[in-house]
C-alpha cells in the first residue's frame, strides 16, 4: 500500500481540460490542461477514486504513472492505459494491424481519442488502419483529414489585392509631357527637358 504523502505523477491524456473537486480535501479543485502532468499525493488519488466519476477520470482520461498506485485504485489496467502520444504514433506507423485493433478494443477512451487525433494529424497513410479505426470507433479519418485540408485552404487563401488609384493618371493633363523623356539609340525622338 502506497503512503498517503507519496507524490505520484498524473498526466491528462485527453485533448480537452480535465477537472474535478474533492470535498474531503477542503473542496480541492484541480484542473489539467491537455497533456499536462502534475504531481499529486496518493491521498488525493485515493479520494478522487471515491467520488462519483473519479474512477472513470483515472481510468479513461488521466494516466497515473505508478503501477502500485494504479493497482490499488483501479485493480488492473490494460497495457494501452499507459500509451503516450509517441506510443500511439509508433503504433500507427510501425505497429501491426492486429496491434491497432487490440488497442482499439482494450484501450481506455482517452487513448482511443488520442489514436484518432494522431491519425488525423499525421495523417495516417495506411488504408487498412484507417478502415479499422472507422469500423471499430465510427470515426472516419479520411473525412477528418479532408475537412482539415479544406479548412487550411480557406485560411491560407490569398487575400484580395487592394486597389490603388494611380495618382499620375489622375493628374491634370496640362502637366503631362508629350514625348519620351530619354533618347533611344537609333530612334529620332525629341528629348523634352
Amino acid at each position: 500500500m502506497v503512503e498517503n504523502n507519496t507524490k505520484v505523477k498524473v498526466t491528462n491524456r485527453d485533448n480537452g481540460r480535465v477537472g474535478y473537486t474533492i470535498p474531503d480535501l477542503n473542496n480541492l479543485v484541480r484542473t489539467f490542461a491537455p497533456n499536462e502532468t502534475k504531481e499529486l499525493t496518493m491521498e488525493e488519488i485515493r479520494k478522487l477514486s471515491y467520488i462519483p466519476g473519479g474512477k472513470a477520470l483515472l481510468k479513461d482520461y488521466l494516466i497515473v504513472h505508478d503501477e502500485e498506485a494504479i493497482e490499488e485504485v483501479l485493480t488492473k489496467v490494460e497495457p494501452e492505459y499507459f500509451y503516450t502520444e509517441e506510443d500511439v504514433k509508433n503504433l500507427l506507423l510501425n505497429g501491426s494491424l492486429d496491434a491497432l485493433k487490440d488497442c482499439l478494443d482494450y484501450a481506455p477512451v482517452g487513448t482511443i481519442d488520442l489514436v484518432k487525433k494522431v491519425a488525423v494529424a499525421m495523417p495516417l497513410n495506411d488504408v487498412a488502419k484507417r478502415k479499422a479505426i472507422l469500423e471499430m470507433t465510427g470515426f472516419d479519418v479520411d473525412t477528418a483529414v479532408a475537412i482539415n485540408e479544406a479548412t487550411r485552404d480557406e485560411t491560407e487563401a490569398p487575400t484580395k489585392a487592394r486597389r490603388v488609384t494611380n495618382v499620375e493618371n489622375n493628374a491634370k493633363t496640362e502637366n503631362k509631357p508629350t514625348g519620351r523623356r530619354t533618347t533611344v539609340p537609333g530612334d529620332k525622338y525629341t528629348v523634352i527637358k
